[in-house]
Parts: structure tokens; C-alpha cells; sequence
């Protein structure tokens, strides 16, 4: 899917980078992550995920009006299959050049766009506290396209071949 300008060209990219970066942060994660309280009245997972979709949301009315919260799904996996497809949603709203109502597109960029992002790292960072870390790797160089958005994100192509996590699990 490529926007209409350039600014939305990038969004639409940035939105293919947060695709990655969650299916990076999420990937194999046990059943019982979902729900890893780290205390002090942090989300867990499966909340920061909601809120992440709830962020989408609020993106579609700043073009179509009206209000978002979503509410809790009944598994995780409809979880994540409705933040892709809200991922999908906003790409598509950028694509058909919808105007957007008293935002700009760098708003929507410094906004929940870069909040999405910030998330993406809580969700890296609880699995780590957790106890199941995700393996570092160079983004540079990693497979993103703005015409996937969905949950199947390819493979690290520039994964770290040692860290200090994984030598440990090899001990």
C-alpha cells in the first residue's frame, strides 16, 4: 500500500515498522505473559496491547469523528489480530488521502503514532522481566513494507549472533 504524499508515505511505513516491532516483541511469547504483572499498577501485556489498538482507533476518528475504546476480546490471539487489522485500517485511511480533522500527519507521528512505538518497547521489556527476553537485532537492515501489517513478520535479518541472555539459556 503506498499514500498519496510523502508524508503519508512515511506513516504508512512507520506503521509497517510498528507491525515488525510488535511481532518482534510478541513472538512466541508463553500464554502466561499476557498476564505478568510487573507491579506498581503497570499494564501487562495484554492491557498495553489494547491500549496500542486503542490508539489506532483514535487515529481512524481524527478522519472519520466519533469515539473508539475498545473493548476486552475474549483471547489474546483476537487481541492481536485486531490491532493488525486496525494497523490495516489506518494504512488504508492514509492511502484514500482522508482528510484529518485539526491534525496534521507529523502530529500523528509525534502523537500516537510514536506512542504505539513506546509501548512496543514496554512489551519488549516485560517479556525481558518475565524472563523470556527478545533477542536484539539491527532494525537497520530489518524486512519491513508498508504492504504488510498483518502478524506475519519475517525473521531478523541482522539478529545479534551473541548476547548475553541467550548464553546464559546455553549454560
Amino acid at each position: 500500500m503506498i499514500a498519496n504524499s510523502s508524508s503519508r508515505q512515511i506513516i504508512v511505513h512507520y506503521l509497517a515498522s510498528i507491525a515488525y516491532h510488535t511481532q518482534k516483541a510478541i513472538r512466541n511469547a508463553e500464554d502466561d505473559y499476557w498476564k505478568f504483572s510487573a507491579g506498581n499498577q503497570v499494564r501487562t501485556p495484554e492491557e498495553i496491547l489494547r491500549h496500542m489498538t486503542s490508539l489506532l482507533g483514535y487515529i481512524k476518528t481524527l478522519s472519520e469523528g466519533g469515539t473508539f475504546k475498545p473493548e476486552p476480546l475474549k483471547t489474546i490471539q483476537d487481541e492481536i489480530d485486531r490491532f493488525h487489522q486496525f494497523l490495516d485500517e489506518v494504512s488504508k485511511q492514509l492511502d484514500r488521502d482522508l482528510p484529518l480533522r485539526e491534525v496534521t500527519e507529523f502530529q500523528l507521528l509525534q502523537g500516537p503514532l510514536s506512542d504505539i512505538m513506546t509501548h512496543v518497547g514496554q512489551l519488549s521489556m516485560l517479556r525481558r522481566l518475565y524472563g523470556d527476553p527478545v533477542p536484539p537485532e539491527n532494525f537497520v537492515y530489518a524486512d519491513i513494507s508498508s504492504n504488510r501489517l498483518g502478524k506475519n513478520q519475517p525473521a531478523s535479518r541482522s539478529p545479534d549472533k551473541d548476547w548475553p541472555e541467550e548464553l546464559k539459556k546455553k549454560l
